[in-house]
């Protein structure tokens, strides 16, 4: 009896010490939550300076919000570039095959005996005036998008220049007589490198953003290699982002803001 009360008492006190042992908790590891911080322009108020023909400043204009101070979409810039390009295409390559070429359906010789490969008509793609094989044809590579991711799209390209510093606004250029020398000497006093013969340097892809009715700047500026001009009502997503520097008219700043705010 007092073996089995010892063993009783053994088996108790194994009971409590397990009872009482307190299983270690891991440590919890602080995960710390970090803001993304978004690009903003240099001025919180969207406003760029506005420069005269002297590259001097001359006074500030504000830009919308709604416009240039959209956030950048990528996917969206994208997919407007993929849609413009796409119906740039005219699709009027055409060819025919050999069953629309013009010719004899007559057997050119006999099957068998001639050593040569076995042919039934002359409009065969391995013959010379016969047709083509797989050739392209006409056909339509026009895509649809809607007008609101269209200008949405415009809005992001935008946004994104004016925070690479990448957009001047300009005025006083309706007042250029329509001379390329003059347009010439207002780039270099904006700063703008143009092509020329006698510099080394590379050159900046500049677009030109008009008013319509200024023929003398139009006359002014097409004779130059690397500025390309576009009216503010033509303006368009490819052309934006293909430039490396944009130039608006003062005017036209107020026009496009119209333009994209309907």
């Amino acid at each position: 009896m007092v073996e089995k009360s010892k063993i009783q008492n053994l088996k108790s006190k194994k009971v409590e010490k397990k009872a009482t042992t307190k299983v270690a908790a891991k440590p919890v590891k602080k995960v710390e939550v970090t803001k993304k911080v978004e690009k903003t322009t240099a001025n919180s108020t969207l406003q760029l300076d506005v420069l005269d023909m002297s590259g001097k400043v001359v006074g500030t204009q504000k830009l919308s919000e709604s416009i240039f101070g959209e956030k950048e979409n990528k996917q969206l810039v994208a997919q407007a570039i993929r849609v413009y390009l796409a119906n740039q295409r005219q699709g009027t390559r055409s060819t025919k095959s050999r069953g629309e070429v013009r010719g004899s359906t007559r057997k050119i010789y006999r099957q068998k005996g001639t050593g040569r490969a076995r042919h039934g008509g002359i409009t065969a793609p391995i013959f010379v005036g016969g047709g083509v094989a797989w050739g392209p044809k006409q056909r339509d590579f026009s895509l649809n998008m809607p007008q609101k991711m269209k200008q949405k799209a415009l809005c992001s390209a935008l946004s994104a220049k004016v925070v690479d510093q990448e957009i001047k606004v300009v005025s006083g250029l309706e007042k250029l007589d329509g001379k390329t020398k003059n347009m010439v000497t207002t780039l270099q006093n904006l700063e703008l490198r143009i092509k020329n013969k006698e510099s080394k340097k590379g050159t900046t892809k500049i677009l030109l953003v008009i008013n319509d009715g200024v023929e003398n700047v139009v006359r002014a500026a097409r004779n130059i290699d690397n500025l390309s001009i576009t009216g503010v009502n033509r303006l368009n997503i490819y052309e934006v982002m293909t430039a490396k520097q944009i130039i608006f008219m003062q005017e036209a700043i107020e026009t496009l803001e119209k333009r994209l705010t309907k």
